[in-house]
């Protein structure tokens, strides 16, 4: 009987695509509150963010089943990637939430991106201090904002990271990111939230 507790996700990936279905299992249970959360936490709906992992998880299927997954030592941001497309799908589809965009007019070039990216010990501290804080002011943020914010602290990626996962430049996620942190701030100010959280 195999150990499948010692394997990694990438190498239970490549045994389910050679028939082992027990390996998949193990791939799932490892997975799947990690996954759904995450989609919870973008749909805010629990029925929907239940067909958007249910949707995922066949699109997973198929995918490896099509030879569409190498092991590249990502499962997890592969995993989030098919997720992150099911969820915008889904988003198109109903259209029942307006998704803002910067639009061509703003100026990025200004922000700094290897200052953007590192966050200091010091950050640390007080972003802990407040995401609960944080946490409630974020539901109220448009999808792609919430979904950056939500992997740039909760999932501890970086800016290059959450582009190649939601499949747009790193620009655009700093862009969603500085949206976000005005829109958090203007929140936070009306409510009168102390907010000093930086990228």
């Amino acid at each position: 009987m195999k150990n499948y507790n010692g394997m990694s996700d990438e190498s239970l990936a490549l045994q389910y695509v050679k028939g082992d279905d027990k390996a998949f299992d193990e791939l799932l249970a490892r997975n799947q509150q990690k996954l759904y959360s995450y989609i919870l936490f973008v749909v805010r709906d629990p029925e929907m963010a239940n067909d958007v992992f249910q949707d995922t998880f066949v699109k997973v299927i198929t995918k490896l089943q099509e030879g569409c997954y190498t092991d590249s030592g990502k499962f997890s941001f592969w995993l989030t990637r098919i997720a992150h497309n099911v969820i915008m799908d889904n988003f198109r589809q109903q259209r029942t939430e307006h998704i803002f965009e910067p639009n061509a007019d703003n100026d990025l070039s200004k922000l700094k991106g290897d200052a953007l990216m590192d966050i200091n010990r010091e950050n640390e501290y007080v972003n802990a201090q407040i995401m609960s804080d944080v946490r409630n002011i974020m539901d109220s943020l448009p999808a792609p904002q919430r979904e950056v914010v939500y992997m740039r602290y909760y999932q501890d990626m970086s800016f290059k990271e959450i582009a190649e996962v939601t499949g747009v430049s790193i620009n655009t996620s700093l862009g969603r990111m500085r949206y976000a942190l005005i829109n958090m701030r203007r929140m936070a100010k009306s409510h009168q939230i102390q907010l000093n959280m930086e990228l």
